[in-house]
């Protein structure tokens, strides 16, 4: 029996790759970073978190990296954790490095030190190529990062690539492009506007807030974004793949499309606000997955108006449920009004709001 450790396991990613290991015959151990608040409702909902082995385990901590190897002895390690909320990354940009980029080196040094043999996945993002002038992003489109999450995790690509040349290591990397599900984190603009039309629909909301409308994503479903994973780890040689849809929609595109589905007009309820936006933007995001077609043989089956529908529909589920008094694992309960929290943009908005006012 093969064992696997990830990195991350209680996230979207973590959760949909555990159970596609768990159903290949996988012994899985996952590491989850300790908190008052436990957070293991997506292994819950999809019925395998007494099939886990959990480890706790910090990324910032290298002797809690090394003791997790060697407490699972794992064939491979998929490395999914990271702080992977971009606005969060301009808050906290010396926390994002830390968890998101030299944990990277961590890993790779416990593999080196430990047993080489180890194959290890580094999952990358989209976001390293920020605001490039090519249309359609490849493995071979230079990059040009627009924010301290991208930066950090430019690094860790970059220094999977070093460990592989350097040490004979199998370390593969993943370039994926937006890919959501029902177990997105409600942070996240798609989830942020499925689980809002879903409580707009049934009466508990009046408005949904959102930020930069003209975004455009490459958005895919992330369970099959997993198989494409597991096909990128099990490539004849470590190397890199673009995972995407090859088509772009905007987040504006994404609202509507979620409003019209429930037979509402989006502009009825959507307000802007502009601490929901980033410092620097990056404006479009397509990605060209040909090589991970021709080589790996995968190709997303669901595009973006299936993926919307598949969300929406389950958000609609869970606050229907919810308002029968049925108890089931989610997220929502879990988060506060998004309008108490007070991050660098709200500060800069109402600074300059006073100030506009004054000068009238």
């Amino acid at each position: 029996m093969k064992r696997a450790l990830i990195t991350g396991v209680t996230g979207q990613d973590g959760a949909y790759l555990s159970k596609l290991l768990l159903d290949k015959g996988y012994d899985v151990y996952g590491t989850f970073r300790r908190s008052s608040t436990p957070n293991f409702w997506r292994l819950q909902s999809l019925g395998i978190f007494s099939r886990l082995h959990l480890i706790p385990s910090d990324l910032v901590d290298m002797g809690s990296l090394m003791e997790a190897v060697k407490v699972s002895r794992p064939d491979e390690i998929y490395n999914l954790a990271a702080s992977s909320f971009v606005s969060t990354a301009f808050e906290q940009p010396v926390g994002n490095a830390e968890i998101t980029g030299i944990a990277v080196t961590k890993l790779l040094e416990t593999i080196r030190f430990l047993n080489p043999k180890i194959k290890f996945y580094q999952a990358s993002t989209s976001e390293m190529y920020g605001n490039s002038s090519d249309s359609s992003l490849s493995e071979t489109t230079p990059f040009h990062p627009a924010s301290p999450y991208a930066i950090s995790k430019l690094y860790g690509h970059w220094m999977t690539d070093v460990y592989r040349k350097a040490y004979g290591i199998f370390a593969c990397t993943g370039i994926l492009f937006n890919h959501e599900s029902p177990l997105r984190g409600l942070e996240f603009v798609s989830r942020k506007i499925t689980n809002g039309v879903a409580k707009i629909k049934l009466g508990l909301e009046k408005k949904l807030v959102l930020g930069n409308l003209n975004a455009q994503r490459d958005w895919g479903l992330a369970s099959e974004y997993m198989e494409g994973i597991y096909k990128i780890m099990h490539y004849k040689y470590p190397e890199t793949f673009v995972l995407s849809t090859n088509e772009s929609h905007s987040v504006k595109e994404f609202a509507q499309l979620a409003f019209e589905s429930v037979d509402l007009d989006w502009k009825k309820y959507v307000k802007i606000d502009k601490r929901f936006m980033r410092p620097l933007e990056v404006n479009y995001l397509r990605g060209n997955n040909s090589k991970a077609v021709k080589k790996l043989k995968w190709k997303p089956k669901i595009k973006f108006e299936k993926l919307v529908d598949i969300m929406l529909k389950e958000d609609l589920t869970r606050w229907e449920n919810f308002l029968q008094g049925r108890s089931f694992p989610w997220d929502a309960p879990l988060y506060p009004d998004e309008n108490k929290i007070i991050t660098r943009n709200s500060l800069e908005n109402k600074t300059s709001t006073k100030l506009s006012r004054k000068t009238k």
